[in-house]
């Protein structure tokens, strides 16, 4: 089975969310693509401009409320 890893950069930092804030929810852009961006729950510390591997890169997070 052989999945393609995609690298995007996070371009804001949308809000935090679990009971300790631990879980990011972040938009990102293709590094090779960039017309095209998501929004992903990240885990762990991360900020705006940092380069984040994808290994599934379809879905997209639901917005946090």
């Amino acid at each position: 089975m052989s999945e393609e890893i995609v690298f995007a950069k996070v371009t804001e930092v949308l809000g935090r969310t679990s009971s300790r804030g631990g879980v990011a929810q972040v938009k990102v852009q293709f590094v090779n693509n960039k017309d095209r961006s998501l929004v992903r729950n990240t885990i762990g510390p991360i900020r705006t401009d940092d380069v984040i591997v994808l290994m599934e890169s379809e879905r997209e997070a639901r917005r946090l409320k």
